[in-house]
């Protein structure tokens, strides 16, 4: 079924929209951003690592390898990302609700582990971005789309 198929038979259901708008925006970044990583285009951006890590990787030959190593994961997870939006923009399953409930928890994890002694502003909005979803996942109204 089409997205507007969807709304129009489903009626709006606007938060759950823009939730699978958020993962569709971040699969384009992630898979852009996973290739530069992998062609060693780019180094790793410090706020998304840890101090800790950060300081392991002084060597700038280990840094360029992790990063390209990092930036295959960045692109399998742009993947996965995909796979999200298309799971709560198509709705009408309950393997796709948990497709999207589950991966917006390892999201939430994942941002929560990198944010281990380390706060600014672009982990914290990733991590407000990805409890907003979880939020719009959890509500009636968008469980009822999918079951």
């Amino acid at each position: 079924m089409m997205i507007m198929e969807w709304m129009a038979f489903q009626g709006p259901n606007i938060p759950l929209i823009l939730s699978g708008a958020f993962y569709a925006l971040l699969c384009v970044f992630s898979i852009v951003t996973g290739l530069i990583y992998m062609s060693g285009k780019k180094e790793l951006n410090p706020l998304e690592l840890s101090d800790r890590l950060m300081a392991k990787l002084e060597n700038g030959e280990r840094r360029r390898r992790f990063a390209r190593r990092m930036g295959l994961v960045t692109f399998a997870v742009g993947l996965v990302q995909g796979l999200t939006a298309w799971a709560i923009l198509k709705g009408a399953s309950t393997v796709l609700y948990r497709l999207a409930l589950g991966f917006t928890l390892f999201s939430i994890a994942s941002v929560l582990l990198k944010l281990k002694g380390k706060l600014n502003a672009f982990p914290l909005l990733k991590l407000a971005a990805y409890l907003a979803v979880l939020l719009v996942l959890l509500l009636p109204s968008a469980r009822a789309l999918f079951f």
